[in-house]
């Protein structure tokens, strides 16, 4: 370990400060109070390690010192007989002969499900969205209040109020820090699924600001979806969403020309892809093959990355078979991005004009009235059927809408493409 005790502690934390949290969860069962608790362990590392050195296990030194702190905050609040009764210790209260290091060592059983409670607690359903993201950033992640906002290009003050606001509601709903079970549970995982890939897809492919792609957000979605997968080795939807992710994240390296402008799917140089995420994403597929999960709706978006993964060539995409993944995902859980994710493969796999015919409909929906992949797929397959004018006037509606800077030159060149065949007909 490092001699530098701030170098140290920033490393540390981002490691362990999941585990202490959900450990002190557990003993207070308050997430607020554990977070706090947990945090006064950090700072009294910073106060003492400068001093007498980095210990020779710094994980453990945090975790034993939130642990003392959070039974000494349930000694003062007078808890700890009613603690032990909805722990299942079979421990006398400490002024019965039990020490204090008695208690906190009984403690230390299921690590791997105060981890998973933790999980589900930072996702719970009762939050909105962005409160579960920055929640889960917060406490899994281990991201500062000021990393997370810069990461969505928000305000700090906003990240921690809704950070605050989650804590809150979590108290006021008086969610449980437990494990969920039957139906409970798979709604529940729902929601945890649905946070890890919404973190992952805003690092994947920005919706504002001036890079194409933010990789840090993905690498902490990547590591969330890959606790998970050990936590819970049995769920095939979360091996699908790591199988997925894995093979997405493959190509980051080629998602962006010298100057950092995006370069799309088909244009990339494949040789930069990783082949050792690809690997690893078709071997967790190959899991949820054996879990019997192959039609679940992270699966399907698995299944059809799988197929971009094993085209040495553009060429060579099985454009057939990812049509008919998309139907079948259409099926499953149907929705206007999917509808138009599914015009694209028809238009690759029967042409351009299969593939107008099914996002033309998608003009009359609401959802999509302000998304700027509507107008930007329309415009890509009208130019290729030598329509110029009309995808013209879709990539320039198509620049106005989005927000990510690399997107807009990137449309506006389109656009401009479309003006010179005008001119040059």
């Amino acid at each position: 370990m490092s001699n530098d005790p701030h170098g140290a502690i920033d490393a540390v934390w981002r490691i362990e400060s999941p585990r202490i949290v959900a450990k002190v969860t557990r003993m207070v069962r308050d997430l607020g109070v554990a977070e706090e608790l947990a945090q006064d362990a950090l700072v009294s590392a910073l106060e003492t390690w400068p001093a007498s050195g980095v210990p020779e296990n710094p994980g453990a030194w945090l975790m034993t010192a939130a642990k003392h702190r959070a039974l000494d905050w349930l000694r003062r609040a007078k808890l700890i007989g009613e603690h032990h009764e909805t722990l299942g210790q079979d421990i006398e209260t400490l002024g019965q002969g039990v020490t204090h290091d008695d208690f906190v060592d009984a403690l230390d059983d299921d690590m791997g499900d105060d981890l998973l409670r933790l999980v589900f607690t930072a996702c719970h359903p009762v939050l909105p969205a962005q409160s579960r993201v920055a929640l889960t950033l917060r406490l899994l992640g281990g991201l500062t209040t000021d990393e997370i906002a810069r990461a969505f290009l928000v305000p700090e003050a906003t990240v921690a109020q809704r950070i605050v606001r989650a804590k809150r509601t979590l108290a006021e709903a008086c969610v449980p820090f437990e494990l969920p079970r039957g139906e409970d549970r798979s709604a529940r995982l729902s929601s945890v699924l649905e946070v890890i890939y919404l973190v992952f897809n805003e690092g994947y492919a920005a919706t504002a600001g001036e890079d194409w792609m933010r990789p840090a957000l993905c690498e902490d979605a990547l590591r969330l979806g890959r606790i998970l997968a050990e936590l819970a080795p049995q769920e095939s939807e979360v091996h699908s969403l790591v199988a997925l992710m894995e093979i997405q994240a493959s190509r980051m390296s080629a998602r962006t020309g010298p100057a950092g402008e995006p370069v799309l799917l088909l244009d990339q140089d494949r040789s930069r892809w990783d082949h050792l995420l690809i690997r690893r994403g078709l071997a967790a597929l190959e899991r949820v093959r054996q879990l019997g999960g192959e039609q679940g709706f992270y699966a399907l978006q698995a299944a059809i990355a799988a197929c971009h993964a094993r085209a040495a060539t553009p060429e060579a995409t099985d454009w057939s078979r990812i049509a008919q993944l998309y139907d079948e995902l259409a099926h499953l859980a149907a929705s206007p991005v999917i509808e138009l994710n599914r015009a694209i493969a028809h238009a690759m796999a029967y042409g351009p004009a299969a593939g107008l015919a099914l996002a033309d409909p998608l003009l009359d929906e609401s959802a999509l009235r302000s998304y700027h992949l509507l107008p930007s797929v329309r415009g890509d397959l009208l130019f290729k059927l030598g329509r110029f004018d009309e995808a013209r006037a879709e990539f320039e509606r198509a620049a106005m809408l989005t927000r990510n800077e690399r997107e807009r030159q990137l449309l506006a060149g389109r656009a401009r493409e479309c003006v010179r065949l005008l001119r040059s007909a």
